[in-house]
């Protein structure tokens, strides 16, 4: 896969050496809300996870890159293609930025740059989003890059001893 690029962001796959950067996003609970961990991720397993991350993403069905800021060349996030399924050309997203980026136009234009690539790379029809219904910058961007939504899964996910609605967020190659 070529290095996808903007002025703002730059896109790459997962090398061995994001080993350090993985472990510190996987193992921080404040993310585990939305990626439906439960516990702890060992380096081990991380560093499996990297060995097999070069997997074509028909076989995989997913695709995770890491996030670095254009100007400094430093990993500030990571974006995935998950449940990617060719044959009806869909595939759910999600993008992760590290707080200290957060609100400097990181997201946005990793999006732009993303969804490009989904529908003229990837040749997807439509993309989705799983957002909490208590998290309204996530959902606050997903509107802006002109997703719509289109329904509430309610009490879909558990969370600190309560259940959350999620709304489900939809783009449509026009």
């Amino acid at each position: 896969m070529r290095l996808l690029q903007n002025n703002k962001v730059k896109l790459r796959a997962l090398e061995k050496e994001d080993l350090e950067f993985l472990f510190e996003i996987e193992n921080n609970e404040s993310f585990w809300e939305v990626s439906s961990t439960l516990m702890p991720f060992s380096k081990d397993i991380l560093k499996q996870y990297l060995s097999n991350s070069h997997q074509d993403i028909f076989e995989a069905k997913q695709l995770r890159l890491v996030i670095i800021d254009s100007s400094s060349n430093e990993n500030i996030g990571l974006i995935d293609l998950f449940d990617f399924n060719p044959q009806h050309r869909r595939a759910g997203i999600g993008i992760l930025i590290l707080k200290k980026f957060q609100n400097n136009g990181y997201a946005s234009k990793t999006l732009q740059l993303f969804i490009n690539y989904a529908f003229n790379t990837l040749n997807m029809h439509q993309i989705y989003a799983n957002i909490p219904t208590d998290n309204e910058p996530s959902a606050n961007l997903f509107k802006k890059m002109k997703f719509t939504l289109i329904g509430t899964n309610k009490d879909w996910i558990f969370s600190n001893g309560k259940f959350k609605d999620v709304n489900l967020y939809q783009l449509i190659k026009s």
